[in-house]
């Protein structure tokens, strides 16, 4: 049934009401104050008020939209222009350079072959971003109404993530993790590098500023083999995570603060959100090269005219009008992936003289060549050594690693629920290997008596401490010897290696959006001037929140589509926990391993028997000793509590 055009033009005119929209609020710039003029929520609040339906400024229905890269970043956009942007499913087209959509949100394989997951997703409560949309997207497995959210919900509620094993060493041993092994100067240090302004950090690299203590601490294995941060990264990109992630740092120890999904990241998001797209009518076009754009460049405006792709073969003009648009995911943290397996090891192809030139690379590099306002991307794909690590899928049949494996895991790997609970790190590998088994099956068709583990290693220039030789220069089975000696089963090597089958992911640039930037290295969503292009995935600028997790891929694509459609819509900052009080002090408390804090005796003495007692953090209590001070201080108490008039 046609909507009446009256009703209809009435929606849109009320869009005068977007034209000031702060699209994208920034909670580190803002004083929070209500004020008559202040109409739209803080910059960080999130909450159902934003749930409001979008209203663009004019209808877009005879708009197309071209996305190139279908990524998560991609398929978020392609949701935001039908869900608040009311853009035809049908006006929608993906040019994926690929055989297959997903971008890095990989899974594939089978039990003969062997499984591959090139990487994987540890997932936080607080992706406001992700959960919007698959609190929307049905669910693969539950029936209707329920959501891939819903889902999502019912395996974490009932299972919780946790670690017995976060760290091991002496051939299998578990390690002692129940501590952060942090000095007071380096607790102080990470205390100063939260209050430093974003912009002193440009170009300074994690090892820049931490003393050798925090980088031989249990906090820094626990960070960077959770994260994947080498030393030489951004000081800047590790200062976000740090405010990103402070309300979970007290359960990164154990990886109580983590959720994972049933499946693989393809089966779990890619596949429902591919589908629900696709019911919609969105179109995704495989194997088609993007190589560049046509843009018109004018003092005041950037507009796309044309996008240049290959096909077949063949060179291939796609036509842009303005009132069209183009969505562009630049770089790709997982180009140039190069492979092996039991008996091979990946042939790398590339190095840094030749780096950066395949196509995920190139359509960035060609746009940074028309305009400042796109970025640098050399500044990415230029120092492979820096950005490269390997990752090696195990498809196991019962073994002796797999017996291994169950007095490392919380649950049995056979029973369904959480079994590692996260990574395992060998904390003297000299590759500083790292190992997970998430819940089985890992894929939905996998068979019951196979399991899926996930390997990966940080130092690729390092010689194995029982294989001597690097992990690059190893095929699948000298990876699983150096694994089998670091967990004190080498004598049963064969009998791992029969019922094994590794294939192994040599990426060239899989941290390089950690390398060490400055301001204007990564474009803006939609840069300056541009009408009908946003850019998004990794590897643009947004304000706070950070790269290498799906919540910040959506992000950029949920932007990407509210800016240029202008709607009355804002993209909440990240979550604001990180200026909640308790928190706060959670953090500081978990920081110093639990004992008491400076001046947290004081605090206790005041809140006591007080509406405010519970939001100060559990573990050894700060000794109070009598003194005038503290005389006060319980006079001050009592007035509080009432008992003095």
């Amino acid at each position: 049934m046609k909507t009446n055009p009256s009703e209809t033009d009435q929606v849109f005119n009320t869009a005068y009401l977007s034209n000031n929209i702060e699209h994208e609020p920034d909670s580190s710039n803002e004083i929070q104050r209500n004020t008559p003029e202040k109409t739209m929520p803080f910059s960080d609040q999130i909450g159902n008020y934003q749930r409001n339906k979008g209203i663009p400024f004019r209808s877009f229905e005879d708009s197309k939209v071209y996305i190139v890269g279908s990524g998560i970043a991609g398929l978020s956009a392609a949701y935001y222009f039908i869900r608040d942007g009311h853009i035809p499913g049908k006006n929608i087209i993906f040019l994926e350079q690929l055989p297959i959509e997903g971008g890095s949100l990989d899974g594939a394989g089978n039990a003969t072959e062997g499984y591959i997951i090139r990487g994987g997703r540890e997932m936080d409560m607080t992706y406001e971003n992700l959960w919007d949309i698959f609190q929307d997207i049905p669910a693969m497995e539950l029936p209707k109404p329920y959501s891939v959210l819903d889902e999502y919900r019912l395996v974490n509620d009932n299972d919780p993530n946790y670690s017995k094993a976060r760290l091991i060493h002496n051939q299998g041993q578990i390690q002692d993790f129940s501590k952060f092994g942090l000095e007071k100067k380096d607790q102080l240090a990470i205390v100063k590098l939260l209050l430093k302004k974003k912009e002193e950090l440009d170009d300074l690299t994690i090892e820049d500023y931490f003393s050798e203590s925090f980088l031989n601490s249990n906090f820094w294995f626990f960070w960077r083999t959770m994260f994947a941060f080498e030393n030489w990264h951004s000081l800047l990109e590790c200062k976000l995570y740090m405010h990103r992630f402070l309300h979970a740092i007290d359960g990164m120890k154990d990886f109580s603060c983590l959720v994972f999904p049933k499946y693989n990241q393809y089966d779990t998001f890619v596949t429902p959100l591919k589908h629900f797209l696709q019911e919609k009518g969105v179109q995704i076009q495989l194997n088609t090269l993007v190589k560049d754009l046509d843009i018109s460049i004018t003092e005041n405006e950037k507009i796309v005219e044309n996008i240049i792709t290959e096909q077949n073969g063949i060179e291939v003009k796609i036509p842009v009008k303005k009132d069209d648009f183009v969505i562009v995911t630049t770089g790709s943290m997982t180009e140039d992936t190069f492979y092996g397996n039991n008996t091979e090891v990946p042939i790398v192809k590339i190095d840094n003289a030749t780096s950066g030139q395949s196509a995920g690379w190139k359509l960035w590099k060609n746009l940074a060549a028309k305009s400042p306002v796109y970025g640098k991307p050399e500044k990415f794909c230029s120092n492979i050594e820096k950005s490269s690590w390997e990752s090696a899928t195990l498809t196991c049949k019962p073994s002796a690693f797999v017996d291994k494996l169950k007095e490392l895991s919380v649950n049995d790997p056979y029973s369904g629920k959480t079994v590692t609970g996260g990574i395992i790190t060998i904390t003297d590998s000299n590759w500083l290997m790292s190992f997970t088994c998430n819940r089985q099956p890992h894929f939905p068709t996998q068979p019951d008596d196979v399991l899926v583990i996930w390997v990966y290693a940080l130092f690729m220039n390092k010689e194995g401490n029982y294989v001597k030789k690097a992990m690059p220069a190893c095929t699948g089975n000298e990876i699983l010897a150096e694994l089998c000696h670091h967990l004190g089963i080498s004598d049963q090597l064969d009998n791992v290696i029969e019922n094994t089958i590794v294939r192994t992911s040599f990426m060239p640039y899989i941290t390089s959006m950690f390398m060490p930037r400055a301001k204007g290295n990564r474009p803006r969503v939609v840069p300056e001037g541009c009408v009908n292009l946003g850019l998004v995935g990794q590897f643009v600028e947004t304000n706070n929140d950070v790269v290498f997790t799906m919540e910040s891929s959506v992000r950029t694509g949920r932007l990407a589509v509210y800016k240029l459609l202008n709607l009355n819509k804002q993209v909440p900052d990240i979550n604001p926990l990180q200026y909640d009080i308790r928190h706060l002090l959670k953090a500081t408390k978990a920081l110093n391993d639990y004992k008491p804090f400076v001046g947290e005796g004081i605090l206790r003495r005041v809140l006591k028997g007080t509406y405010f007692e519970h939001i100060l953090p559990v573990g050894e209590k700060e000794e109070t000793h009598e003194s005038f001070f503290h005389e006060q201080i319980t006079k001050l108490s009592d007035w509080i509590s009432g008992k003095m008039q």
